[in-house]
């Protein structure tokens, strides 16, 4: 059995893409407001959030279970309004040995789609695949957007 794994959703939007990935390029600390399933993310090592050399502190809570990790931004591709994290240390390492979040913004007619991608490599056969974190993305995604178009 294979360890490694990439899972995708695709989710309809009403905000445009321009303002969901500005929100992910300049605003990244505002999300902590916008869903309840986001409890908390501060800057941990540097000065910009922004920056790849930055290191930011998330807490979330992803199946009933609150979870603490670091995240960097490995790259930002602004012409696909695409980003990828990777996630590491706290309750990740103790899962899996790789662990990206990609996020892309897709413009559409009068719409967007929010593609989030999880490429992943666990530890073990005993460790399941982030199905969990889908799940709260889909839902922090429908939060939001329900904040964005009210700005």
């Amino acid at each position: 059995m294979t360890l490694a794994g990439k899972i995708s959703i695709e989710i309809g939007v009403h905000a445009t893409a321009a303002k969901w990935f500005t929100l992910y390029t300049r605003k990244l600390y505002h999300v902590q407001n916008l869903t309840d399933r986001i409890h908390g993310v501060k800057l941990h090592h540097g000065h910009d959030w922004h920056l790849n050399e930055s290191i930011k502190q998330w807490t979330y809570t992803i199946e009933g279970k609150v979870i603490r990790c670091h995240e960097s931004v490995e790259s930002v591709d602004e012409a696909n309004k695409r980003i990828i994290y990777k996630l590491f240390n706290g309750d990740i390492d103790h899962q899996f040995k790789i662990f990206k979040l990609i996020f892309q913004a897709i413009e559409g007619d009068g719409s967007a789609v929010i593609k989030w991608t999880i490429e992943y490599e666990r530890v073990d056969e005993e460790v399941d695949p982030p199905y969990g974190y889908i799940e709260c993305l889909h839902k922090c995604t429908r939060d939001i957007d329900d904040s964005l178009l009210k700005e």
